[in-house]
């Protein structure tokens, strides 16, 4: 899901609408807010685009981003995808 580019893991997720795009980045903020590590994302209709990456590490991939990207893997998994 995610693939690691540009010094960060990015991956984009696509749902049936906006609704469902929304439910997922409220789950995926709360999983953040509990890891203390928050995505960079955007949202436009049914579509999220996330990357990730440790500021306080020099903004590159760490295990923080790698623990969050399989938290926020896990929740996808439980939607229909569009």
């Amino acid at each position: 899901m995610f693939k690691e580019e540009n010094n960060a893991l990015q991956a984009t997720f696509k749902f049936t609408d906006f609704s469902q795009a929304f439910a997922f980045m409220t789950e995926v903020a709360i999983a953040a807010e509990k890891q203390n590590h928050h995505p960079w994302w955007s949202n436009v209709w049914n579509t999220v685009e996330m990357k990730l990456n440790t500021h306080d590490a020099g903004d590159i991939v760490t295990d923080k981003d790698h623990k969050l990207a399989q938290s926020i893997t896990d929740i996808y998994s439980r939607y229909n995808h569009g």
